[in-house]
C-alpha cells in the first residue's frame, strides 16, 4: 500500500509543478503569479479543494504523446471566499501557454455545469495562448462548450473573469459573455486578432498594449470593467465586487448590520451650484447619501458622462446608476446608454434595487451619435429599465430634459418612488431654447428681442423649469430637501424589500440590440 500511496503523491506533486520550474520562474520574473498561486490567494485558507488534478489530453499527434502534464493547463474546483463557496478555474500559462485543449475545456465545463446545479458563483482566471492548434477543431468545440455554458449560467449565477495574461482569438469570448471582465495593467490584452494579422490586413502598426491592453479596454471599448495594477489587486477586487453580489438569482445579497444615527447629511445642500450650467461632482452626491466607503464604480474610465457601480445603504447591497455632470454635462450618449443598460441588467438579474440619480440635459447631439445608433442605444437603457422588476428609486438633483427624463427611470417606465430636489427642472428642455421656438414671433418683433427673449426665458422657467409640474401630476412622489435624501431612501428601500412583479408570459422580450 505503501507504493501505492507514494506513486499518488509523486503525480500529485508533478501536477503542483505545472509545467516545470524553469516555467514557473519565467511567470514569476513577468510579475505573474502562477495558477495555483492566485487560487491560493483568491480564496479562504485551506478551503480550496481541487477537481480533475491527473487529468492529460488525448493527443498524440505533432509528438504531443511525449509531452504530458498532469492537469492539462488549468487548475479547477471550488472552496470559499470570505466564507462564500465560489467555484474557479485558472489557467497555467507554464503548461502549453494555457493553450486550451479538449480536455481542458471539460475541466472548466465540469465545475461551471456543478456552479449552476448548486448555484454559487463562477470565477475565471484567464491566462492562455488561446486554443491548442495541434488539436485543430476539437479544441475549438472546447471554446464553444465553455461558451454554451457561459450562456446557460447567464443571470443564474454571477460570473467574473480576470484577465491575467494574454487572451485572444476565440478565448475572448468567454470573457464577454461574463458579468464582469478585470484586466491588469501591463501583463494581460485581448484582442481576436492579434497585432501581425492586423498589420497584413489593414497595414496598421499597432503593439499588443495598444490594440488590447486592459487601459485601452477600459477606456475605449468598455470591454474590462475595471483594471488592476497587478495580480495581487486583480485578486482583491474579485474579492470586493463578490461582497455586493449574492451567490444566485434567487437569493439577495447578504445585509451588514451597520448602526445608523443621524442620517440627516447637511453637505448635500452645499453640492449643487446656484448658476444651472455650472458642473460639479455626482461622486459627491454619492458619498452623502450612501453607507461611508462604500461605493465600488464600475467602468470608471469608460463613458465618464454617466457613474455606475456598486454601495451600500443601511448595510443593503445597492446599484447606482448616475449622470456625471463633470463630463459632457451628464449627457446619454452612444457608449453611456449602453454602459448603464448593461448595468441595469446584471442588477435585475440578482437582485440588487437600483438607485438613480438625474442630472441630464439631453441626448448627445451630433452626426457620429446618430451615425453609431443612438435611437437603438438609447432605447437599450429604457427597455432595461423598463424590464427591470427590483425596487427602483429615482432622485432627480437638477435637470431633467426631454426624452432623456423619460430613459432615466422615470414614474412613466415603472419607478417604483421618484423624488427630486427643490431646484430640480423637469422639462422638455431648457427655458432659453424652449423660448426661441414657443415665442419665436414674439422675439422678432420686439423693439429689444434680447429683452424680450430674458422676460420670455423667465417665464416659461418659472412656469416649468422646476419640479412642481410634475409633482402635481404625481409624476414626482415628493420634493426632498437634499440633507434628508439618505434619511428618505433609508426607509422607501426599507418599504420597497418584498416588492414583487408578475409579467406576462412569454419566453423572452426582443431587447433592442
Amino acid at each position: 500500500m505503501d507504493s501505492k500511496i507514494d506513486k499518488l503523491n509523486k503525480k500529485l506533486a508533478q501536477a503542483h509543478l505545472g509545467g516545470g520550474q524553469a516555467r514557473i520562474d519565467k511567470q514569476h520574473d513577468k510579475k505573474k503569479l502562477t495558477a495555483r498561486e492566485r487560487v491560493a490567494y483568491l480564496m479562504d485558507e485551506g478551503s480550496f479543494e481541487e477537481i480533475g488534478a491527473l487529468v492529460t489530453h488525448r493527443t498524440t499527434d505533432f509528438g504531443m504523446d511525449k509531452q504530458v502534464f498532469y492537469g492539462d493547463g488549468v487548475i479547477t474546483g471550488y472552496g470559499t471566499v470570505n466564507g462564500r463557496l465560489i467555484y474557479v478555474y485558472a489557467q497555467d500559462f507554464t503548461v502549453f501557454g494555457g493553450a486550451l485543449s479538449e480536455t481542458h475545456a471539460e475541466k472548466i465545463c465540469k465545475i461551471m455545469d456543478m456552479a449552476v446545479k448548486i448555484g454559487a458563483p463562477i470565477i475565471g482566471l484567464n491566462d492562455s495562448g488561446g486554443a491548442r492548434i495541434q488539436e485543430g477543431v476539437r479544441s475549438l468545440g472546447g471554446y464553444a462548450d465553455i461558451f454554451y455554458r457561459n450562456v446557460q449560467a447567464s443571470g443564474v449565477v454571477p460570473q467574473i473573469s480576470a484577465i491575467m495574461g494574454p487572451c485572444a482569438g476565440g478565448a475572448v469570448y468567454s470573457p464577454a459573455m461574463t458579468d464582469f471582465t478585470i484586466m491588469v495593467e501591463q501583463t494581460s490584452y485581448m484582442f481576436v486578432t492579434g497585432p501581425n494579422v492586423v498589420k497584413t490586413v489593414t497595414n496598421e502598426t499597432v503593439t499588443s498594449e495598444e490594440l488590447g491592453g486592459a487601459h485601452t479596454h477600459a477606456s475605449k471599448s468598455g470591454v474590462a470593467h475595471k483594471t488592476s495594477t497587478n495580480d495581487i489587486q486583480c485578486l482583491e477586487d474579485i474579492k470586493t465586487l463578490l461582497g455586493y453580489l449574492p451567490q444566485n438569482n434567487r437569493e439577495t445579497a447578504e445585509k451588514l448590520e451597520i448602526e445608523l444615527s443621524d442620517e440627516v447629511r447637511d453637505v448635500l445642500s452645499e453640492i449643487v451650484p446656484e448658476n444651472a450650467n455650472k458642473p460639479y461632482d455626482m461622486h459627491a452626491v454619492i458619498s452623502g447619501i450612501i453607507d461611508e466607503d462604500s461605493f465600488y464604480e464600475i467602468h470608471k474610465d469608460y463613458a465618464e458622462s454617466i457613474i455606475v457601480g456598486f454601495a451600500r445603504l443601511g448595510g443593503r447591497s445597492i446599484g447606482i446608476i448616475a449622470n456625471q455632470p463633470m463630463s459632457f454635462a451628464g449627457v446619454l450618449g452612444v457608449k453611456s446608454s449602453r454602459k448603464a443598460a448593461r448595468f441595469t441588467r446584471f442588477c435585475d438579474c440578482f437582485n440588487i434595487p437600483l438607485l438613480v440619480l438625474v442630472d441630464v440635459p439631453g441626448f448627445l447631439p451630433g452626426t457620429d451619435q446618430e451615425w453609431n445608433g443612438i435611437i437603438v442605444h438609447g432605447a437599450k437603457l429604457l427597455y432595461a429599465l423598463s424590464e427591470a422588476t427590483v425596487p427602483r428609486v429615482t432622485v432627480i438633483t437638477r435637470k431633467a430634459y426631454g426624452g432623456a427624463y423619460d430613459v432615466m427611470n422615470s414614474k412613466h417606465i415603472g419607478a417604483d418612488m421618484n423624488f427630486a430636489w427643490p431646484g430640480a427642472e423637469i422639462a422638455v428642455m431648457g427655458a432659453k431654447g424652449a423660448s426661441e421656438i414657443i415665442f419665436k414671433k414674439e422675439i422678432s418683433n420686439a423693439e429689444d428681442p434680447a429683452a424680450k427673449l430674458a422676460e420670455k426665458e423667465k417665464e416659461y422657467a418659472d412656469k416649468f423649469a422646476n419640479p412642481y409640474a410634475a409633482a402635481k401630476r404625481g409624476f414626482i412622489d415628493e420634493v426632498i430637501l437634499p440633507k434628508n435624501t439618505r434619511r428618505k431612501l433609508l426607509k422607501t428601500f426599507a418599504m420597497l424589500e418584498d416588492k414583487k412583479v408578475d409579467r406576462p408570459k412569454r419566453k423572452h422580450g426582443n431587447i433592442p440590440l
